[in-house]
């Protein structure tokens, strides 16, 4: 296909994480594992909340969304990865890896979106318990919901139309695990400067002003969490926010290293390791962190598994 006396591709070919055949088939054993776990973990947490009245609240109408963006960006990047551990021609089509970048991108944008609503919801909890039903009510959270999805993917079309009209050349090997944005870039064989600029403050508006958003409601709940006189006031508090504060802590930190500074001098390998966080580790460790030491969900899964053991016992009679 010859445009402009330009040679495109018309294909890409991911490096992936090694080239060794034992190691890539150890990592596709122990991907596949991982991978099924947050499937079936955020799936879980999805149906527990749906067949469970008493968490028909917003913080878990929020999860569940949450839930949702984290098996779909998994979705989004490991089946194409598990598929390359076991391939030896690793191709991705043109359309294919615009497409995944696409869905990455938009997933990784909505997610941290809803981690700054979700911080405002525990802020209205702990700073304003008895307007709070008035204030998070239903509308308004499928408001902050929609505004997440929407946001998110807009900058991802965006990012994902600017990225994909640059002259690749011949240049079609992309060091990475999945059609990342930074990486697809390198390729490029023009001045990529006005797309790291593109890249720079689409990161400041969709990560450091939730960001920003996330840290000044922290700021409100410690205040008020220390104005307390009760100590088991102070733990109640304390609880209701330790969840999503470590999945916020978590889900910032290495991003705003990786996104923030196009520049940096990062190797390839730590990006492909931080990628592999994202799209393996916090997927499966975002339902067990806001499951182990949550009450309400704890006693949800005994009603659950109480009420299957009772059917159960009436199908076996």
């Amino acid at each position: 296909m010859e445009t402009d006396n330009q040679t495109w591709v018309r294909e890409f070919i991911l490096l992936g994480l090694s080239s060794d055949w034992d190691t890539r088939v150890s990592l596709f054993v122990l991907f596949l594992i991982t991978y099924t776990v947050t499937v079936l973990g955020n799936f879980l947490i999805i149906l527990l909340i749906r067949l469970d009245s008493r968490l028909h609240t917003p913080m878990y109408f929020f999860l569940t969304n949450l839930s949702l963006v984290d098996v779909s960006y998994a979705t989004s990047i490991v089946p194409q990865m598990l598929a390359h551990f076991l391939a030896a021609h690793k191709a991705i089509p043109f359309v294919s890896c615009a497409a995944q970048l696409f869905f990455s991108l938009g997933l990784g944008g909505i997610e941290f979106v809803l981690l700054a609503v979700m911080a405002y919801d525990r802020y209205v909890a702990v700073c304003n318990p008895l307007r709070y039903s008035v204030i998070m009510h239903g509308g308004l959270c499928i408001r902050l919901a929609i505004t997440s999805w929407v946001s998110g993917s807009v900058n991802s079309l965006m990012q994902t139309v600017i990225t994909f009209q640059l002259p690749m050349c011949t240049n079609k090997y992309i060091d990475h695990i999945s059609c990342e944005l930074l990486a697809v870039v390198r390729l490029a064989c023009v001045d990529t400067s006005s797309n790291e600029i593109a890249i720079m403050v689409s990161s400041i508006v969709l990560l450091m002003t939730p960001f920003c958003l996330v840290l000044l409601s922290y700021i409100q709940i410690i205040s008020t969490i220390l104005k307390t006189q009760s100590t088991e006031g102070r733990k109640k508090a304390f609880h209701t926010c330790a969840s999503h504060l470590t999945v916020v802590v978590l889900c910032y930190g290495m991003t705003i290293f990786t996104y923030i500074q196009p520049h940096s001098s990062s190797s390839v390998l730590q990006e492909k390791l931080i990628s592999v966080f994202y799209a393996i580790l916090m997927p499966m460790l975002n339902p067990m962190i806001y499951s182990v030491r949550n009450k309400e969900v704890k006693g949800a899964w005994q009603k659950l598994l109480g009420q299957l053991s009772v059917l159960t016992s009436k199908l076996a009679t």
